[in-house]
């Protein structure tokens, strides 16, 4: 072939790449390609943080690009208009890309193939969501004995990771439009773009001496320690590949065979099989993006009070543990993923609000925002989903900041004005004595408010109303 159009979309890498791998072996010239999908760039569901990522991480690839010779085509407009433009001005044999397994991926993906030739390749995903089923041919639904089905495959080693081309031929007639400004909230971003940040962080996690992946099993969930990899925003535009973080992990595994080193690479291992069950979920039964996937619990009556949701947004809810995570959010676009888990059962089974609410906001507000791992997490908090936690199960966010915050450092990183506050009253500060409330300048209702609801009431409340959301459906299905 003379030409390949390699339309990027969640691969923002050239090392491991698929696509562009075959692209460059198959054709004398390669176009790098990026459709900025107004059905994407513009949503509702996308936030300043993740687009400026985004356009940071576009910046990045460009100069990458040019390192090799090439340089990054940059269009706007649908990519049904925009392939049927380039068509008119560049003669090009296909178009190669990288798998993508979303709803919408589908639907405009099929529309493409209708009238392009398109080639897909490799994935966000090391297995393809359909590869991985029962005997039958069903997906599963739970996580475990997918798991299970999923391990007996092969793993991939590092030795079968593919390298970047040498070299990218791409014709010097294609206009171009320019990568949209960064503004400069991502200038003080926790989160640098781009793929060598991928690959340094990696190796940071797992090959340095006292790799935190060895220690990840009991530090993962301690919001005042580094004992995560962070790599979710590299995963999410694939500036890193789920090959390679698989092969990685596998190496580091057989490094250590047995112990506490071995049973936290594994539970790191886990949670990348986590990230790809849900993709799983969501190709399979989309419509867990509008409604609960149990079937018995589409039917509770929220009391979804905006006054209540505009509290939790903010972090205003009077529980610091809450406050602090979602101050954690909105002033660097992510959250620990404790932190998650403990914000996301207040929302739903303290204040009786929705988790489709709680789904949006974080969507509008990560930058790793992934439409199946979000969705995810939210019904698994909710106890909606496919494997999901018990609806009985009501985390208390002061017992759970104790366990996973007990100096309180994570609190008082993101509430500096509660930071005088004895470590004894720090997760529950209405229990100070006025006195000491006065002397630390932290009155309750003047300083920092006061808890917006009583967790023992919030969860007889919750348990109640989901009782009876399974009662109804029961009575429902009689005859």
């Amino acid at each position: 072939m003379k030409n390949i159009l390699w339309w990027i979309r969640r691969d923002f890498r050239l090392t491991d790449n698929e696509a562009l791998f075959q692209a460059a072996a198959r054709a004398e010239f390669v176009t790098p390609i990026f459709i900025l999908d107004p059905n994407l760039i513009r949503s509702n569901h996308v936030g300043e943080k993740r687009l400026n990522f985004l356009y940071g991480g576009l910046t990045h690839l460009n100069d990458d690009l040019l390192e090799l010779g090439s340089r990054l085509i940059v269009r706007e407009g649908h990519p049904l208009d925009v392939f049927s433009e380039l068509r008119s001005q560049v003669n090009f044999d296909a178009i190669f890309a990288e798998a993508d397994f979303s709803p919408y991926a589908h639907q405009r993906d099929s529309r493409i193939h209708d009238q392009f030739p398109i080639e897909f390749f490799g994935g966000p995903t090391l297995r393809y969501p359909m590869a991985v089923n029962k005997s039958n041919g069903e997906p599963y639904t739970v996580f475990t004995p997918y798991s299970r089905a999923w391990k007996v495959q092969s793993f991939p080693s590092e030795g079968q990771l593919l390298p970047k081309p040498d070299r990218i031929k791409t014709p010097d007639d294609i206009e171009s439009h320019p990568i949209p400004p960064i503004s400069a909230s991502l200038r003080q971003s926790v989160f640098v773009p781009g793929e060598a940040e991928a690959q340094r962080r990696l190796k940071a996690f797992i090959e340095t001496d006292r790799a935190p992946i060895y220690g990840y099993r009991t530090q993962r969930d301690r919001m005042d320690l580094d004992g995560t990899s962070q790599l979710s925003p590299y995963f999410r535009f694939g500036m890193l590949s789920a090959k390679q973080a698989f092969a990685v992990v596998n190496t580091a595994i057989s490094a250590v065979k047995m112990g506490e080193e071995y049973e936290s690479a594994n539970t790191w291992l886990n949670e990348l099989i986590w990230r790809e069950f849900y993709q799983s979920i969501l190709y399979n039964f989309p419509h867990v993006r509008k409604m609960s996937f149990r079937e018995n619990l589409r039917l509770i009556e929220w009391e979804n009070n905006p006054t209540d949701f505009e509290a939790w947004c903010n972090g205003e809810t009077g529980y610091p543990i809450i406050d602090a995570a979602m101050r954690q959010l909105s002033q660097t676009g992510w959250m620990h993923n404790r932190a998650r888990m403990i914000v996301a059962s207040f929302l739903v089974k303290d204040l009786l609000i929705d988790w489709r609410w709680g789904e949006r906001w974080f969507m509008q507000h990560l930058v790793d925002g992934d439409p199946a791992a979000n969705n995810g997490g939210w019904q698994w908090s909710a106890g909606t989903g496919t494997d999901a936690a018990p609806y009985f199960r009501i985390f208390n966010p002061i017992l759970q900041a104790q366990k996973f915050d007990p100096l309180g450092e994570y609190v008082t990183r993101w509430l500096p004005e509660l930071s005088g506050v004895p470590i004894q009253f720090l997760h529950k500060p209405w229990e100070m004595p006025l006195e000491l409330q006065e002397a630390k300048h932290v009155v309750i209702g003047r300083d920092y408010p006061g808890p917006i609801i009583d967790h023992a009431f919030a969860r007889q409340r919750t348990l109640e109303r989901f009782r009876l959301a399974k009662d109804k459906f029961e009575r429902g299905k009689g005859p």
